[in-house]
């Protein structure tokens, strides 16, 4: 049975590679366990400036060192009878498709794109105290797409209302475009704990398909 430490552990993500080294997906940590449990895949880890790979069996002793050694570098996954590093990084053994270019359009991915903040006023916001605002309004005809829907407090929302930002006397911040990669990617590589992603990912022209 795995359990996590407390802040730690299953709260991570793990970024997928292809067996040619191409990313193609961010996957809890549950699932890339189970992915190196059954062989399926290795661990691409990190270390002084270079990559290592593993399988499960030689990631469990290479923990058991980081254990004893820099336990604070990583987040960590308990057994009945030992710790476990959790990677970062994973490559599948048997997958060698590329990822889908396509980023998808839901209220995920808009709060990542605008960083969560507020499209009219500026100020960042908790997910639970932002709303989505049609640019140009719906009851207008105003269509739901990348284009037209942005990040608003609810105290800006209320004050557009059912109008243009023209006509409610509001300047957006910025303008409202699609994303040409995942905007959730650089979400997390503005985490310490994620910086080894960063190589796979500078020069990559698709985006990052999440769970």
């Amino acid at each position: 049975m795995i359990a996590s430490e407390p802040n730690s552990g299953l709260d991570c993500n793990v970024l997928v590679l292809n067996k040619h080294y191409m990313p193609v997906r961010i996957i809890g940590v549950r699932r890339a366990f189970s992915l190196l449990f059954r062989q399926l895949a290795e661990v691409v880890s990190l270390e002084q400036g270079t990559y290592s790979n593993y399988n499960f069996q030689s990631w469990c002793e290479v923990s058991e060192l980081k254990r004893n050694f820099e336990p604070e570098n990583c987040d960590w996954i308990s057994t009945v009878n030992f710790y476990v590093a959790v990677p970062r990084i994973i490559r599948l053994l048997f997958y060698d498709r590329l990822p889908r270019s396509e980023v998808k359009f839901n209220r995920r991915n808009i709060f990542a794109r605008d960083k969560n903040s507020c499209q009219y006023c500026g100020r960042r916001f908790p997910t639970s105290e932002l709303s989505l605002d049609h640019v140009f309004p719906k009851s207008a005809g105003g269509s739901s797409t990348w284009e037209n829907i942005v990040c608003a407090c609810m105290k800006c929302n209320v004050a557009k209302g059912g109008r243009t930002p023209k006509q409610a006397g509001m300047t957006l911040i910025q303008k409202p475009v699609k994303p040409k990669h995942n905007p959730l990617v650089r979400v997390h590589l503005g985490q310490p704990r994620y910086k080894s992603w960063q190589q796979f990912l500078d020069h990559a022209y698709w985006s990052v398909e999440l769970k």
